[in-house]
């Protein structure tokens, strides 16, 4: 294998959240009077921390989204995720493979520490990650594409960042994992390839992934 961490986004490759949490972001960004399309949260907004949201609809209207959006917000995700979240499909094979193959890895979300806890424990997967390997936007200030969220997760493992292999779906992950000199596979279930440019190679299915790792797939 070529890395010595593979560090993994959470929401769209682990777990089938996506389609979640940008159907409720364009319900409540439209709610507010600012009109969104499912289609227009997962092109500007997937992937992202929270902040770009205020930023994009500060840009875009010269409006300040209401004090309590982000409270409000996680908290229609969460009550859906509870109800709805499955993880990907294959996910759980390939962190059970790369245990077995002794193949360190982490997770690195734009996400809250809340919400990923609450994705891993509702589609569990929760018990492939110790509290170690589990990295938050909120850890570092900045999320994606920002560089921050994954130069502190490889510094926290003692791993250097050449040393990494990112795997992520969205446009801005790719691009952080690229500013922080790190190798990016693309999971391109969701996303079209033209939009995950900078990855070294993608993929639509998670049985391609031990492959792509130097692994030998089941």
């Amino acid at each position: 294998m070529g890395c010595e961490l593979v560090v993994f986004d959470n929401d769209g490759v682990l777990v089938d959240s996506e389609p979640i949490s940008n159907r409720i972001l364009a319900e409540y960004l439209s709610e507010l009077g600012h009109p969104t399309s499912y289609e227009e949260s997962i092109e500007r907004y997937m992937g992202s921390a929270v902040h770009s949201i205020h930023d994009s609809i500060r840009e875009r209207s010269g409006r300040e989204l209401p004090a309590d959006f982000d409270e409000v917000f996680h908290g229609r995700v969460f009550e859906a995720f509870r109800e709805e979240l499955e993880p990907v499909d294959g996910a759980a094979e390939v962190l059970l493979a790369l245990r077995e193959a002794g193949v360190e890895y982490c997770l690195a979300s734009s996400g809250s520490h809340e919400r990923i806890r609450v994705a891993l424990r509702k589609t569990g997967l929760e018990r492939f990650f110790s509290r170690g390997a589990l990295f938050s936007a909120d850890d570092v200030g900045r999320g994606k594409p920002a560089p921050d969220l994954f130069l502190h997760a490889a510094a926290v493992r003692g791993v250097k960042a050449e040393e990494c292999v990112v795997v992520e779906d969205s446009p801005a992950g790719v691009q952080a994992a690229r500013a922080a000199g790190m190798d990016v596979l693309g999971f391109c279930a969701m996303t079209p390839r033209e939009r995950l440019g900078g990855a070294r190679a993608c993929f639509s299915e998670m049985a391609e992934l031990p492959g792509l790792l130097g692994l030998e797939s089941e």
